[in-house]
């Protein structure tokens, strides 16, 4: 569906360049996320420092693709 973004409240209208960056960082997650999901099979590797590190990188993106994206709604 085109343009559904109009549909969802505190979305905008992203610059061809803003829509570059979303999906450079959204690539970069997705092999980062691969990173992690092989630390979580690895024996002797704290799991506790993986999953932190998990979270606290799951927020970075986040912060990252808000940071482009500018939603004006909290």
């Amino acid at each position: 569906m085109e343009n559904q973004h109009k549909k969802i409240k505190g979305y905008r209208e992203l610059t061809q360049s803003e829509i570059n960056a979303m999906n450079e960082i959204k690539e970069l997650a997705e092999k980062v996320g691969e990173l992690v999901d092989e630390l979580q099979g690895v024996d002797g590797v704290d799991q506790r420092w993986v999953a932190t590190g998990k979270t606290d990188l799951q927020k970075g993106f986040m912060c990252l693709t808000r940071s482009v994206a500018q939603p004006d709604s909290f």
